[in-house]
Formats: C-alpha cells, sequence, structure tokens
C-alpha cells in the first residue's frame, strides 16, 4: 500500500508540473497587457520557488510515507491541493476568469494546512522545508485576488 501513495504522489507531483509548464504562459502579450499587484515579487523569484516547492513535495512523499501512519489522507489532501493549484492555473491563463482562479489558489492554501499539520507529525524538517511553499501559496491567493480586481474579468 505504501508503494502506491509514494507512486500516486509522485504522479500527483508530476501532473501539477505538468499542467503548470502547460497552462501557465507568462510571455505573452495577454499577460503583459495586465494591471500587477504591487506587491508582486520580481519574476526571478517565480524561477527560485517552483523548482524548491516541487523538489521539497517529492522529498516529503518519501519521508511523510516512511513516519507516518496518516499516509493516506496526506494523499488524499495533497490530490485536493494539487487539482485546486492547476485548476488555478486553466482559469487564469485560458479562461482568464480572475474570480474563480483566486478562488482555487485560496482552496489550494487552505488545504496546504492540513498538509502541513500531518507533515509535521511526520517529519518537523520536512515542516519546516514545507512553510515556504505555504507562504508561497498564500502570496499566490493574495495575487490572484489583486488581479481579480485590479482587471475586474468575473465572468
Amino acid at each position: 500500500m505504501k508503494s502506491l501513495l509514494i507512486a500516486t504522489n509522485l504522479v500527483l507531483v508530476a501532473i501539477y508540473i505538468g499542467f503548470s509548464t502547460y497552462w501557465v504562459d507568462s510571455s505573452s502579450e495577454w499577460w503583459h497587457s495586465l494591471k500587477r499587484p504591487s506587491w508582486q515579487p520580481p519574476d526571478f523569484v517565480f524561477g527560485l520557488i517552483w523548482p524548491y516547492n516541487f523538489l521539497v513535495l517529492i522529498v516529503t512523499t518519501f519521508v511523510v510515507a516512511d513516519n507516518s501512519t496518516n499516509y493516506t489522507w496526506w494523499t488524499v489532501i495533497f490530490a485536493i491541493t494539487v487539482a485546486a493549484a492547476t485548476w488555478w492555473g486553466y482559469e487564469f491563463y485560458r479562461t482568464k476568469v480572475f474570480r474563480r482562479a483566486a478562488v482555487a489558489l485560496i482552496l489550494c492554501a487552505l488545504f496546504t494546512v492540513p498538509l502541513l499539520a500531518l507533515t509535521a507529525r511526520a517529519s518537523t524538517t520536512m515542516f519546516l522545508l514545507l512553510i515556504p511553499y505555504q507562504l508561497w501559496l498564500a502570496t499566490a491567493s493574495s495575487l490572484a485576488t489583486g488581479y481579480w480586481y485590479l482587471n475586474q474579468r468575473t465572468k
């Protein structure tokens, strides 16, 4: 069972990476025409934080599997966060409905809280290493809300 859960989580990370790469397009004319929230970090920060986040999620998959009796719940909650994060990419970049994109990221950030709690029970180190992921999701949620407000896409 543990091997199946590990494989499931690795597939979830691959889906997360794949859809993030497929849907997110920050080079388009449309993207450059948007009004940006004043608190948006410089572009290079995105290039640094996402590889870190994905690497920590992969390592956490193995550590939590080895040290937790709640690994099934961890997997279910992680699947919800991946679904919400990929939903954000679709809504923001494909449908351009910022309201739904903001809701998706807020849900992702909220569901990451129990994910962190389960991780803390399994490994203090991995819990601490996942805190930047949670902080990033909170920042991204506020940015998504800022884009919604500034660009008034309310389909």
